[in-house]
């Protein structure tokens, strides 16, 4: 597929790319909507499940070493 892609004009490589680009943008904007519209929002409890799951990123001091 890669090398079909490669194989289209400049132009249509832009075109397709910018098509790509704002099919996902547009779905990034309307998913939301689209959620609440279908009745997929999250409750509280669900999201505080969620929350369990979300990775937390804990930093650590490096300490110097001694010789």
């Amino acid at each position: 597929m890669f090398k079909a892609f490669k194989n289209l004009s400049p132009k249509t490589r832009a075109g397709v790319g910018l098509a790509v680009i704002a099919w996902g943008t547009a779905g990034l904007y309307l998913s939301d909507r689209a959620e609440e519209k279908f009745g997929f929002t999250p409750t509280p409890e669900d999201q505080a499940k969620l929350d369990q799951y979300t990775p937390r990123i804990i930093t650590v001091d490096k300490q110097e070493q001694q010789r």
